[in-house]
């Protein structure tokens, strides 16, 4: 039984041998789907043997001798890959950040024009008025501490004017 299965995974790996030569012969587009169906067989079935993996995927970039094009290698292809994928989150990070500041200008304007939020005059006005309460919260407290201090003051004087009034 297993003599079976070797001889029909042989066949299959002819199969799909003389299918990649055929592919790369005819200048056709050489894919893992491509060269399963053209083998009949399933892609699993090359994924499972990593040498008829490869050897698509040497394929696929190799050009054909009467194309003429200049050699594409699995490498530039990944570097070319690498470089659009990085380009593409650069792309994405910024469109996020312009979404962002959009929304946040639309919904200031909007927040203007609709009346609800104040005007800059106004908030100003407000910022203003906070300030000038503190300050009179901070001289409050100052008046507070000299009139105790001038408190103190007046008693020491009578105590003294009482104790030169006395008769010794």
């Amino acid at each position: 039984m297993s003599e079976g299965r070797s001889e029909q995974s042989a066949r299959r790996r002819e199969r799909v041998l003389r299918a990649i030569a055929a592919a790369v012969g005819a200048g056709e587009e050489v894919t893992v789907s491509a060269i399963a169906r053209a083998a009949r067989v399933d892609r699993s079935f090359l994924y499972r043997h990593r040498d008829l993996l490869e050897r698509t995927h040497t394929a696929a970039v190799v050009p054909s001798p009467d194309s003429g094009a200049a050699a594409v290698t699995r490498a530039s292809l990944q570097a070319d890959l690498a470089n659009a994928l990085e380009r593409n989150s650069r792309l994405t990070l910024r469109v996020r950040q312009l979404e962002r500041r959009l929304s946040e200008s639309l919904g200031e304007q909007v927040w203007r024009d609709s009346g609800l939020g104040a005007s800059v005059d106004i908030d100003q006005l407000q910022r203003q008025i906070i300030t000038l309460q503190q300050q009179a919260v901070d001289l409050q407290s100052q008046l507070d501490e000299r009139t105790e201090d001038l408190k103190a003051a007046r008693a020491a004087n009578r105590e003294l004017t009482r104790a030169l009034n006395r008769p010794v």
